[in-house]
């Protein structure tokens, strides 16, 4: 019997306000309803996820050290500290799986303080611009990643 593929899916600062937040940027569908999706795909997939929301750069750390030797991989979507975390860089660097940089909105077309990613040279790839299916992309990509034995980086 072949080990079921297990993810984790972080949502980092004010996603949890999906739904009500800037709708005109990231729309109407709330944090409930994008873990939901997100579930929905793994079932047919015939993975595992985990999916959590901590508005606190610590506890997304906290919680991609626990994962370490438990998962697969990582969907990460840190919002504001993508432009500004240095620790979640690093930590990403330490994980021995690969992690997987998503947004909802393309950073590159808001403001120009949003254009650069300090996660961006830690991660294995980026998905940014389809909403909530940028999730659901990065989930698809990993599992295919992983299938074919492809090695991280």
């Amino acid at each position: 019997m072949t080990r079921r593929l297990r993810y984790l899916v972080l949502h980092g600062p004010n996603l949890n306000l999906l739904g009500t937040r800037e709708p005109e940027v990231y729309g109407r569908v709330t944090l409930a309803d994008v873990d939901e999706s997100i579930r929905g795909l793994a079932v047919a997939l015939e993975i595992d996820v985990e999916c959590h929301q901590s508005n606190h750069e610590g506890g997304l750390i906290d919680l991609m050290h626990r994962a370490s030797g438990h998962v697969d991989g990582c969907i990460l979507n840190a919002g504001a500290y993508t432009h500004t975390s240095i620790a979640l860089h690093d930590c990403i660097k330490a994980m021995p799986y690969p992690v997987v940089e998503v947004h909802l909105s393309n950073i590159h077309a808001r403001e120009s303080f949003r254009h650069v990613s300090r996660l961006g040279p830690a991660v294995r790839a980026s998905v940014a611009g389809f909403g909530w299916r940028s999730y659901t992309a990065a989930l698809r990509a990993l599992v295919e990643h992983a299938r074919e034995g492809a090695a991280p980086g």
